[in-house]
């Protein structure tokens, strides 16, 4: 973050996300529990009964969110980051719009 506030906790992002989500009629559900304070949050949604992995990477413009995988390479995509990175958080979205609403929650502030 450049302009030096405080950073929401991973927890915290995840558990206002999962009440945005059950706000607006959706689901979402931990699949992978992470560090409390510092873990990444990947996120698994749902369009028209296909599944797509999205994930921050660092862009030219700071982070982004990118689609990492889909349909049946989710599993492994998080089996291997997983191992990589035990710290990372894995949460499942199904409700419209979600990609939107997960750059709009996570990736500010």
């Amino acid at each position: 973050m450049t302009d030096g506030a405080p950073r929401l906790v991973s927890r915290m992002r995840v558990d206002a996300l999962l009440r945005q989500v059950a706000a607006q009629g959706g689901f979402g559900a931990v699949l992978a529990r992470g560090d409390d304070e510092a873990g990444a949050i990947a996120v698994v949604t749902r369009v028209d009964h296909q599944e797509t992995l999205l994930a921050p990477v660092l862009g030219a413009n700071g982070y982004e969110l990118a689609a990492m995988a889909s349909g049946d390479q989710v599993p492994g995509w998080i089996e291997r980051a997983r191992r990589r990175d035990p710290d990372l958080w894995v949460i499942e979205l199904d409700i419209p719009q979600a990609a939107q609403l997960v750059a709009q929650m996570l990736m500010s502030g």
